[in-house]
């Protein structure tokens, strides 16, 4: 047991003696490049944003005159949402202390790719990657760009697109299941109870959307949820 307690000693001597031995970290300026990338640092995690964040000063700034061993930057005043111009204030800390208050403008990229049309495309054609293609885009310039991480057969071109434009959200929509003036199978549910009949689609629907289907026996219209091509149910 002796031997044990030596041991556990010994190696703390020996941990001891070598954090006293560790040289502190060098007091350093703050240059400009580093706030701006430790700005931008805060800017992308705040706003959670998907894609390559880029920020530059509209002015020089000034850095504090002074050395320290950790450099912080932290915002106090975040802009509402991320735009292409921004307003930031934000304090510098050294070494965890105050060193300056900052109030200053910058301009800012987030580069994802987007779709474009690579040929004329049809409204109401079913969503074609092949005739599109993607190219990278800012999107804070271009706010209503179409990531090309979206679209599949499930959307449709809500209206023609030309050639060699870039797609927006406006230029897509989700693939109608039911169609108006259609007849579809309702699938009516009580408890255990499942009785299927027919009727006649008031208006389009896609998946998971609530729309009026009309009884083709009794001509009372009904709620129904959209569940499949030409199919919606009912519970009773």
């Amino acid at each position: 047991m002796s031997s044990l307690r030596t041991l556990l000693v010994l190696a703390t001597l020996l941990v001891s003696g070598a954090a006293l031995c560790a040289e502190p970290a060098p007091a350093v300026p703050f240059t400009s490049a580093q706030f701006a990338t430790a700005l931008q640092h805060e800017l992308a995690g705040h706003f959670r944003l998907d894609g390559d964040f880029r920020i530059e000063l509209v002015r020089a700034w000034t850095p504090p005159a002074k050395t320290a061993a950790a450099w912080d930057v932290v915002v106090t005043e975040f802009p509402s949402i991320p735009a292409s111009t921004m307003l930031v204030r934000c304090s510098v800390l050294a070494d965890g202390q105050p060193a300056a208050d900052v109030s200053l403008l910058v301009r800012a990229t987030l580069w994802r790719d987007a779709w474009y049309a690579r040929q004329p495309v049809a409204a109401n054609a079913t969503f074609d990657p092949g005739a599109l293609e993607a190219r990278r885009t800012d999107f804070l310039r271009e706010h209503d760009a179409l990531p090309a991480a979206v679209g599949d057969r499930s959307y449709i071109f809500a209206r023609q697109v030309q050639a060699d434009r870039l797609l927006t959200w406006h230029d897509i929509a989700r693939r109608p299941l039911v169609r108006k003036g259609e007849v579809v199978d309702v699938v009516a549910m009580e408890g255990s109870l499942t009785v299927t009949m027919k009727a006649l689609a008031v208006e389009n629907g896609t998946q998971g959307d609530l729309i009026t289907v009309r009884n083709l026996e009794t001509r009372k219209d009904i709620t129904a949820l959209v569940v499949d091509e030409d199919r919606v149910q009912v519970h009773f």
